[in-house]
């Protein structure tokens, strides 16, 4: 009796290791259709408790292969744990259902896994349905705050660490956001008076390429060409700001190059920084710049 139990507990663990793979295989397809925070290596857990539960329950004389038999039970345990942790609405979970068994009945008449369009015919309906079914099921999923995550870094982390909250921004988030307007406000003012009545009217105002060539006199052409100038500049002024001091401390060689510095200068004496870090209402100084 003893000899006999141990030989059905070995024949267990061998078909158990055995189709191990399978459990990783069914996962990936599974995953897919499940937000990104949802850890895979939970799904892993569950299906391989499937595995296991089918090794137990497998009856080789009905004449199905184990490893259709087995797939089941693993796609099954999987959603299982996956409900667990859901609040879908009932309708959701009656249609998450009525997908199970059409899928696990294509799977044993097919002998494998049903593909979306084979499911789509059997369940009545079209390929995009369908997408749109899984996606309310899959998305219903909720996870606990204490729930772990990984990132790149291999951090232990918990949902909590990670979700942003963008109702509320952080103060130092929110001290940033005043320096970088003040810093666009003063390099628009300080534009060459074209480029910043270009900017101003497009942008601001809402003017149209032909409104603004007629107000100065000039072509679309040349408005395209004044606004594209006027983004460079500003791009570059900006990005100056935040850049570290070089170590060379000679004067750029070259006109363009000494009026886009002499242009990052002015921006940067604009304003003091309290005022960057107030309400962003500055009394700028009017330093010229265009030597």
């Amino acid at each position: 009796m003893a000899n006999s139990t141990n030989g059905d507990t070995q024949e267990l663990s061998r078909l158990i290791e055995q189709h191990l793979p399978l459990v990783k295989h069914i996962v990936f397809q599974v995953a897919v259709h499940f937000p990104r925070h949802v850890d895979r290596d939970e799904l892993a857990r569950a299906g391989a408790l499937g595995l296991v539960e089918a090794a137990r329950r497998y009856d080789e004389s009905r004449g199905v292969p184990f490893e259709r038999f087995a797939a089941q039970r693993i796609r099954g345990a999987i959603l299982d744990a996956v409900r667990a942790a859901d609040w879908a609405p009932r309708s959701v979970r009656t249609l998450a259902r009525k997908l199970e068994m059409v899928e696990q009945r294509l799977a044993t008449e097919l002998g494998r896994v049903p593909s979306p369009v084979e499911m789509a015919d059997a369940l009545g309906m079209t390929r995009e349905e369908l997408s749109r079914l899984q996606d309310r099921m899959f998305r219903s999923v909720v996870l606990a705050l204490e729930h772990e995550v990984t990132d790149e870094t291999d951090e232990d982390l918990t949902l909590v660490d990670v979700l942003c909250d963008r109702s509320s921004v952080e103060p130092l988030e929110e001290l940033e956001t005043r320096e970088l307007h003040t810093y666009l406000r003063d390099a628009v003012s300080l534009l060459p008076e074209r480029q910043r009545l270009v900017i101003v009217g497009y942008f601001l105002e809402g003017r149209t390429s032909q409104e603004l060539a007629r107000f100065l006199g000039g072509t679309g052409s040349r408005v395209s060409q004044l606004r594209s100038e006027a983004l460079q500049m500003l791009k570059e002024g900006i990005e100056a700001q935040y850049a570290g001091q070089p170590a060379n401390t000679e004067p750029p060689a070259g006109r363009v190059a000494r009026r886009k510095a002499n242009y990052a200068a002015a921006i940067a004496g604009a304003s003091p920084w309290r005022n960057r870090l107030g309400d962003g209402v500055a009394e700028r100084k009017g330093t010229p710049w265009e030597s």
